[in-house]
């Protein structure tokens, strides 16, 4: 019998933790919750988890602290943070301190599950996908997938598991257009009717990463009403 993914619950709202750590458990998760940032800490750094749940409002140690400090120690565990927040400038700030999605509160229930389903099966997907292509480059940009780093020829990136996916997404469908709708089903396993603006918030990540001009992208190139292309041969002036 294989094991049950061990997922760690870092939320302070009481009655909200014990109906998803109920939730979680009759899905045939593992879950571990604890009430405040000090303690997820002490908690993800010294046992292994598949998946954090990782509330931005905490006692002792936010969020974002917590996220910044986990991805250190493990630049492939999977995190999905939750905020009380509506502000754009909160959720990037989750997604460029290592957080690999987000969910505003309140939320769905159905939902919160399609989306730790997807970045499970992401996990293993990149692993497996890591053995066949374990490094790439375009331009000056090289990229190492087991390392989870980029090379840019001006910095070293440490790249978050979902960077990492994206990026292996667009790789195999090089020169291609992806709509937004085939990025959000495939790539973050969510309805794509539900509103997000996930996948242009990564897009916008990747072009500051690795394009000579963000403002201009030559690699990662916005297709009107149709999607984006990664073209990794342009040739860059």
């Amino acid at each position: 019998m294989p094991e049950q993914p061990k997922i760690l619950l870092v939320e302070d709202e009481e009655s909200l933790a014990t109906g998803l750590e109920f939730n979680l458990q009759a899905e045939g998760y593992s879950v571990t919750w604890v009430k405040d940032g000090r303690k997820a800490l002490e908690e993800a750094l010294h046992h292994p988890y598949d998946l954090i749940i990782l509330d931005i409002m905490l006692p002792h140690v936010d969020g974002f602290e917590v996220a910044e400090r986990v991805r250190r120690k493990d630049p492939q565990l999977p995190i999905l943070m939750l905020t009380a927040r509506s502000g754009i400038q909160d959720r990037l700030k989750g997604l460029e301190l290592g957080a690999d999605d987000y969910l505003s509160k309140p939320f769905h229930l159905e939902e919160l599950l399609l989306r730790i389903e997807g970045m499970l099966r992401r996990k293993r997907w990149y692993m497996k996908s890591m053995e066949d292509v374990p490094e790439y480059r375009f331009g000056q940009n090289h990229i190492d997938f087991r390392a989870l780093k980029a090379y840019t020829g001006k910095r070293t990136i440490r790249l978050t598991p979902q960077e990492a996916v994206l990026l292996k997404y667009f790789i195999e469908h090089r020169d291609q257009v992806v709509s937004r709708k085939e990025l959000l089903e495939n790539v973050w396993h969510v309805n794509p009717d539900i509103e997000t603006r996930t996948v242009d918030n990564f897009i916008t990540r990747l072009r500051k990463y690795f394009e000579p001009h963000p403002e201009q992208p030559v690699y990662f190139r916005s297709i009107r009403g149709a999607g984006y292309l990664f073209s990794p041969e342009k040739q860059v002036e």
